[in-house]
């Protein structure tokens, strides 16, 4: 099948991906332009895994007020380089995450900043409401590790579910951004405010 240059500008303009990339996905996939799609965002994080021990030392702090004034959130997420931090792209991807923060009030970046101490607690409450509801022994493991992965889904920042678009969560857009500029992009550190709460 042959692909047209229509289709690989329609599929750049989509992702930010580079020319020869974009054809060689709609080869891959024969012209489908959704495959394509996901073709390119596992290729990014593949890519993405390989750039895991580069040093991140740029980037911005971005903030965001909300609600008249009665929640804001401050985020520091960094790349490798000042040339990424300062493309409207990046800046554009800061802003969403002060957004997020601020709507869905998460408490860690990732899971392995959950304390053990945490994980064990979050266990046994659900290993007791398994056992509760008589659950039988040998499923109760299983019921508390699901238990566990919901926890992790609404609690650390990256695996949240992007408030924009419920079919990518926080590490995707970071992945997405990660095959668009060819950089390792982490987010570092957050803060949430909310008028009158205690910290």
């Amino acid at each position: 099948m042959e692909i047209t240059s229509e289709q690989v500008k329609i599929l750049r303009d989509s992702t930010g991906a580079g020319m020869m990339d974009c054809k060689k996905a709609l080869a891959e996939t024969n012209g489908d332009m959704e495959k394509a799609v996901d073709y390119l965002r596992k290729k990014g994080a593949a890519t993405a895994e390989k750039r895991a021990d580069r040093a991140t030392n740029q980037g911005l702090i971005e903030a965001y007020i909300h609600a008249g004034g009665r929640i804001g959130s401050m985020v520091e997420i960094n790349c490798e380089t000042d040339f990424v931090a300062k493309t409207d792209d990046f800046k554009m991807l800061a802003r969403e995450l002060a957004m997020q923060i601020a709507a869905m009030n998460p408490l860690y970046v990732t899971r392995e900043d959950v304390a053990k101490e945490t994980i064990d607690h979050e266990l046994e409450i659900y290993r007791t409401q398994a056992r509760n509801d008589k659950k039988p022994e040998q499923v109760v493991e299983r019921i508390a590790e699901g238990k566990l992965d919901k926890y992790f889904q609404e609690f650390c920042l990256t695996e949240q579910t992007y408030i924009k678009d419920s079919g990518k969560t926080i590490k995707d857009l970071i992945l997405d951004m990660m095959s668009k500029t060819g950089e390792k992009i982490t987010i570092r550190r957050f803060k949430r405010f909310h008028l009158g709460e205690n910290s």
